[in-house]
C-alpha cells in the first residue's frame, strides 16, 4: 500500500495584484479583488478534491493564501499536479502575470519535522528566481480587469476552468455553499460589512460616521510567530488541529465583535485568514475594536494554548492606519502593510497607532489618559487651541535636534503652572485631573529634562482627533 501524499500550496503575488491598476484608483476593483482572492484560497483546494473524486475531509487546512491537502496515493498526486499547473496558468492569464500558484508535495513518512522540512524545501525550490529574472524590465500592458464582482454577498460560488477568473457566481463545474459555519460541504466566509442602504458603505461614508475627526482607517493584525509555532508541532494532525483552531477563533470573534452596536455599522471586514486579519472602518471604532480583540485573544491563548511550550503564537500585534475620506483604499492598504511591519519589527504583542508602537498595557493607559484629557478640555473649556499648544510644546521637548533643553523644560513647567492656576468651583477635582494628566504625560523629570511617555503623546493626539 502506497504512503499518503501531503500537498502544500500557496498563492504568490496577491499583494502586488491587489494594488495594481486599476485598483489603485478604483475602490470597487480593489474590494472585488480582495473578495476574489479570499474565496480563491478556499475554493481551489476543494475543487481539486472534487476533481479527484476525494471527500472534503482530505482537506487539512486552508485560508489566507495557503492550503494543505492529504492525498491517498501517488497517482492522485500526479493528477493534482496537472490540475494545479492548469490553475496556475489560468491565474497568470487572469491577473496579467501577477498571481501564480506554488506547491510542493512529499510522502507522509517519518517524523513530522522531517516531512515539514521536505515540504518547505520543495516550496523554496518553487519560489526560486527564474532564469529571466534579470532581464530588462518591460512594463505590463494594461488589460481589462477580469475579477468578478458581487462575491461578498454570494450564497454559493462555482469553479470552472472555462471562466476567466476560475470562480463564477453562476454555474461552474463544481459549486460550494458559503456560510458562517464551516463544514465538509460549506465554506466559512466572514462577510460582515457596514451598509449604506443595500450597498456597502464606502470609505468616505465610514469616515462620516467617526466621532471627532472625520477619518477612516484600516486595522491589520497578525498572530506573532505563527509560522514558528506551526513548525514546532509534532504531527500533521496537530498542524491541522491548530491551524483550524486559530482560523475559527479569528473568524468567530471578528464576526461576533462586528455584530455589536458600537461596530455594526462602522466596521467592514476585508480579510480574515488563519493567522491574520484586516478591517476598514471609522478610525475611532477600529481603535476600540483592536483593544477588544486583543483582550479576547489573550483569554483564548490562556485557555487553549497553555499546553504548548514557549510564547510563539500566544500574542498578537496590530496596526491602525488612518486616512482622509478621499484617499484610495489600495493606497491605504499598502501603507497599512508597512505600519504592521513597523510594529512587528519593533516588538511583539504591541500596537502601532499615530506614529508610535505601544505595548498593549501602554495602549490601555493611553486610552484612559485620552479620556482624562477630553474630560478636562470639555469641563474647563480648554478648546482645540489648548490641545494644539500642549502638543506643540511637547513635540519640541521631545525633539532630538533641540539643544536648549533647559529653556524648553522651564517653558513646559510654566505652562503647567499656568494650567494649574485656572480658577473653578470644582478646583479640587480639576487639580486631581491636572496632576494625573501631567504625571502621565511627562513621567519623571530627570536632571532638568522631561522624560516623555509615549502613551502620553499618543493620548494627546488621540484626544485631538476625538475633539475635532
Amino acid at each position: 500500500m502506497s504512503a499518503q501524499i501531503l500537498l502544500q500550496g500557496r498563492l504568490a503575488g496577491t499583494e502586488d495584484f491587489l494594488i495594481a491598476p486599476p485598483a489603485d484608483r478604483d475602490n470597487r476593483v480593489f474590494e472585488a479583488r480582495l473578495s476574489w482572492l479570499a474565496l480563491l484560497a478556499e475554493v481551489l483546494p476543494r475543487a481539486l478534491l472534487a476533481q479527484l473524486e476525494l471527500p472534503p475531509l482530505m482537506l487539512g487546512s486552508s485560508g489566507g493564501d495557503r492550503f494543505l491537502l492529504i492525498l491517498p496515493d501517488q497517482a492522485r498526486a500526479d493528477s493534482a499536479t496537472q490540475f494545479l499547473q492548469r490553475a496556475s496558468e489560468a491565474l497568470l492569464a487572469a491577473t496579467n502575470n501577477t498571481v501564480s500558484l506554488l506547491w510542493s508535495s512529499t510522502e507522509n513518512l517519518g517524523d513530522w519535522t522531517v516531512v515539514r522540512k521536505r515540504l518547505h524545501e520543495g516550496m523554496a525550490r518553487a519560489t526560486s528566481i527564474s532564469p529571466d529574472f534579470f532581464e530588462p524590465f518591460v512594463p505590463a500592458i494594461s488589460h481589462q480587469d477580469k475579477t468578478p464582482r458581487g462575491m461578498r454577498d454570494a450564497q454559493s460560488i462555482g469553479w470552472s476552468f472555462d471562466t476567466p477568473a476560475l470562480l463564477t457566481l453562476e454555474g461552474g463545474e463544481h459549486r460550494f455553499d458559503l456560510g458562517r459555519q464551516a463544514s465538509a460541504d460549506n465554506i466559512s466566509a466572514i462577510r460582515h460589512a457596514a451598509r449604506n442602504g443595500d450597498a456597502i458603505a464606502s470609505a468616505r461614508e465610514l469616515a462620516k460616521r467617526a466621532k471627532g475627526r472625520k477619518l477612516w482607517g484600516i486595522l491589520r493584525g497578525e498572530i506573532d510567530d505563527f509560522g514558528l509555532r506551526m513548525r514546532r508541532l509534532q504531527s500533521v494532525e496537530e498542524h491541522v488541529q491548530y491551524s483550524m483552531l486559530y482560523k475559527q477563533f479569528l473568524a468567530g470573534e471578528i464576526e461576533l465583535l462586528c455584530s455589536q452596536g458600537e461596530f455594526f455599522q462602522r466596521v467592514t471586514v476585508l480579510r480574515a485568514g488563519a493567522a491574520d486579519f484586516a478591517l476598514m472602518g471609522s478610525w475611532d471604532a477600529l481603535a476600540a475594536f483592536g483593544r477588544e480583540l486583543q483582550r479576547v485573544f489573550t483569554v483564548f491563548a490562556e485557555e487553549n494554548l497553555k499546553e504548548l511550550p514557549g510564547a510563539e503564537a500566544k500574542t498578537i500585534t496590530m496596526s491602525l492606519t488612518l486616512a482622509d475620506p478621499s484617499e484610495a483604499v489600495a493606497h491605504v492598504w499598502e501603507e497599512s502593510a508597512r505600519d504592521l511591519e513597523t510594529a512587528k519589527s519593533a516588538d511583539k504583542d504591541c500596537f502601532y497607532m499615530l506614529g508610535r508602537v505601544l505595548e498593549w498595557k501602554q495602549l490601555k493607559d493611553a486610552a484612559e489618559l485620552k479620556d482624562a484629557i477630553v474630560q478636562i478640555n470639555e469641563d474647563f473649556r480648554g478648546g482645540g487651541k489648548f490641545l494644539e499648544q500642549l502638543r506643540n510644546l511637547y513635540r519640541k521637548v521631545e525633539s532630538p535636534e533641540q539643544t536648549d533643553q533647559e529653556r524648553l523644560t522651564a517653558r513646559a513647567l510654566r505652562f503647567q503652572r499656568r494650567f494649574a492656576n485656572v480658577a473653578n468651583r470644582r478646583e479640587r477635582e480639576f487639580q486631581k485631573l491636572r496632576s494625573h494628566l501631567m504625571k502621565e504625560m511627562a513621567g519623571r523629570n530627570m536632571r532638568g529634562k522631561l522624560k516623555l511617555r509615549p502613551e502620553g503623546l499618543v493620548a494627546l493626539e488621540w484626544a485631538r482627533l476625538a475633539e475635532d
